[in-house]
């Protein structure tokens, strides 16, 4: 599964875990990303997606 939705390009950011002595240790946030097929122009592509865009798609159409 690709780490990128390709409508909005959200990607992968970086961050912190921070314990409670304030150690801080690198962590990563994913965007939550499926492959949906979508219809664009006619034509069916599946497409990878946030699921923030998914729903904005469905509120839309």
């Amino acid at each position: 599964m690709s780490g990128k939705c390709d409508v909005c390009g959200k990607t992968t950011v970086f961050g912190h875990n921070v314990s409670f002595s304030k150690r801080r240790t690198n962590r990563t946030f994913k965007p939550n990303v499926h492959r949906k097929a979508v219809v664009v122009d006619g034509v069916t592509k599946r497409i990878n997606m946030c699921t923030r865009c998914l729903r904005t798609s469905v509120k839309t159409s």
